[in-house]
This record gives structure tokens, C-alpha cells and sequence, in this order.
């Protein structure tokens, strides 16, 4: 797209000349990763599965003096991510830096929701963003420069409680997938890193009818997702594999890792209300 070369913004447009796919893009950390990018000057493709809101998100992305694409997908169908990767193929653009963000959470007990509603969970947690990687990144290897970024959790490294029971299986796969494929392509140019907030003001509470529990966790508990996006922006830049953000959750995740596994269960399981709905 036309690119405003007037534009004069505090941080440096590190992005211009390349091109970042953002999925879950139309709100919460998603968008503000959309936000931070243009912020840098990558030109962008945005998806999510309505298109309502994508053209809002894109209307305001596009003052920012970048080009921004929107295509709608639902990533729980099986076909979405090989056809998202053609229609970017077919516009003659290269992707050099995939956000894989698009994530929620089925609440309640494993056996409450059928197979179909779990299937197309994994589908869109974790099959559409091995997916996703494993036909983007060939180019980034060619280009010798890529970087890629899960937004995992920090549900990966705590013990799970009872309801949503695939949440953190699939956030810890996200982890040890950025973790090994970040080995194999370093060398590449490619930067792969799992970016694992804690709690994060967005609508994933809303959708997932939790929010009046975490609305009972202290302030320090939270960081806002344009915080996220930041950290995980420089820590993808820096080439570090996985980022817990925010102080106060790297003290749990290391807490985590350190107590023994026995007591932080117990810890998990007598909190568990305050954050789940079983």
C-alpha cells in the first residue's frame, strides 16, 4: 500500500518493506499486536472470524501509513489455514512475521461439552498454528529472516485445576513447539518464541463466562495486552524461545518449577474458583 512518508512516530519503523499475519486479530492481544506492528511499519494481514470487525480494526491500523489486509477464517475448519496461506500466496506477499494469537477457552468439565466442540478447539489452539508455521516458514528460511510468536500462557507451566481441561495441554504444546522449532531455524535467521501471559484485560474472560471470578484477583495480577504485545515483540526480537510477562508472573512460573509439584497442585486446586467455572 501507499506508505505516508510524513509519518513520524516515537518508535523506529523497523517493519517497512515487510509483512506480519496476526491471527485472532480483532481484539484483546491479538489487536494489540496489530497495533504495535503497524506502529513499526509492517505492513499487515489480519484475521479473525468476522469480518465486521477486522474492516474496524483495519480502518484504524491504516492511519498509521501501512497497508492492511483483512481476510476472514474460521480456524477450527480444517481447510482455513492452507487456504489463508494461499490467498496470501496469491496476493504476491511474503509473510515475515506470523503472530499466532487466535485462542479461547471452553469452560466446565471434559465430559460437559461433546467431542465436536473439543476437536475444534484443538484444531484452532493447536493444529492451524503448527499448521500456519509449517507453510510460512519455508519462505522466512529462504529469506534468511523471520520471526514467529505463539502466544501461549502461563497455564503451560501451572499446574492444571478441574474445567478447562485442554487449556493448558495445549498452551505447554505451544511452548515446547516454539522451544524446539526455535532450535532448528535460529540458524535460519528465524526467531521462534512462546510468549505466556498471565492475566490479561481482554474480552477472553467475557467469552469464556469467567469474568466474575478473575474480576476478584488483585490489580497486580493483571497487565493490559498492549504490555503483552510489547514484551512479546522484544523478546521474539531478541530470540528468546519463551517470555512469561509481567514480574509478578515470572515469580509464579519459577515458583511453579521449584515448589514441589504436590503442594503447588494444592495451591492451584484451593484457588481454582477464583478463576475457573467448573
Amino acid at each position: 500500500g501507499a506508505r505516508h512518508l510524513s509519518y513520524t512516530g516515537p518508535v523506529s519503523r523497523e517493519g517497512t518493506g515487510r509483512t506480519a499475519l496476526v491471527t485472532g486479530a480483532s481484539a484483546g492481544i491479538g489487536r494489540a499486536f496489530a497495533e504495535l506492528l503497524a506502529e513499526r511499519g509492517y505492513d499487515l494481514v489480519i484475521t479473525a472470524r468476522r469480518r465486521d470487525r477486522l474492516d474496524a480494526v483495519a480502518e484504524v491500523l491504516s492511519s498509521r501509513g501501512v497497508s492492511v489486509l483483512v481476510e476472514p477464517a474460521d480456524l477450527a475448519d480444517p481447510a482455513a489455514p492452507g487456504r489463508l496461506a494461499d490467498w496470501v500466496r496469491d496476493r504476491g506477499l511474503h509473510i515475515d512475521v506470523l503472530i499466532n494469537n487466535a485462542g479461547y477457552g471452553v469452560p466446565g468439565s471434559y465430559v460437559k461439552s461433546t467431542w465436536e466442540v473439543h476437536a475444534d478447539f484443538l484444531r484452532v489452539m493447536v493444529v492451524a498454528v503448527s499448521e500456519l508455521t509449517h507453510r510460512l516458514l519455508p519462505g522466512m528460511i529462504e529469506r534468511r529472516w523471520g520471526r514467529i510468536l505463539n502466544v501461549a500462557s502461563l497455564a503451560a507451566f501451572i499446574p492444571p485445576s478441574a474445567g478447562h481441561t485442554l487449556y493448558a495441554a495445549s498452551k505447554a504444546y505451544l511452548v515446547r513447539f516454539s522451544e524446539a522449532l526455535a532450535l532448528e531455524v535460529g540458524q535460519h535467521g528465524v526467531h521462534v518464541t512462546a510468549v505466556c501471559p498471565g492475566f490479561t484485560l481482554s474480552e477472553f474472560h467475557d467469552v469464556t463466562g469467567t469474568r466474575g471470578q478473575v474480576s476478584q484477583l488483585p490489580a497486580y495480577m493483571w497487565m493490559d495486552a498492549a504490555s503483552v504485545a510489547r514484551e512479546g515483540y522484544d523478546a521474539v526480537m531478541a530470540g528468546s524461545p519463551v517470555h512469561v510477562t509481567g514480574a509478578v508472573n515470572r515469580t509464579l512460573a519459577t515458583l511453579a518449577r521449584v515448589l514441589p509439584q504436590q503442594l503447588v497442585r494444592a495451591i492451584v486446586r484451593r484457588n481454582a474458583s477464583k478463576f475457573r467455572k467448573t
